[in-house]
């Protein structure tokens, strides 16, 4: 099983808590300089190498492309989705909005849960 770690960038520390809890191969896609062949390694990642796509989002989100990503991953054929929305830092109608999220993901199959707790996360990636 190799683990695509998607979601929230922007000098969000959530990868380097939660890749020493991994026991499972994974992909980060994080570099210092994002490049056209960058992009092409991700989606090969996202689209060939990986089986399992995780999403975590965070309040250091600037744009919404982890959101659709997310979906998206939900109608890929042989992908496991799995999402952790960290609450802390969104507004009451940011929480809504992405409780919504939530919901359509479920409703496709992903598995995860709002909150913040990353022994909880690796636990259902190791798992």
């Amino acid at each position: 099983m190799r683990i695509f770690l998607g979601g929230t960038c922007n000098e969000s520390d959530w990868r380097d808590k939660l890749i020493p809890l991994l026991k499972v191969d994974y992909f980060n896609p994080v570099v210092e300089d994002w490049t056209e062949e960058c992009i092409k390694t991700e989606d090969d990642e996202k689209h060939n190498k990986c089986d399992v796509l995780l999403f975590v989002i965070t309040n250091k989100m600037t744009g919404v492309y982890s959101i659709a990503e997310m979906v998206e991953g939900c109608f890929l054929e042989d992908k496991t989705v799995v999402y952790n929305i960290i609450p802390d830092g969104f507004d009451e109608g940011q929480l809504r909005s992405l409780k919504a999220v939530e919901k359509i993901l479920k409703n496709n199959g992903a598995l995860g849960f709002i909150g913040n707790n990353v022994d909880r996360l690796a636990n259902i990636l190791n798992n």
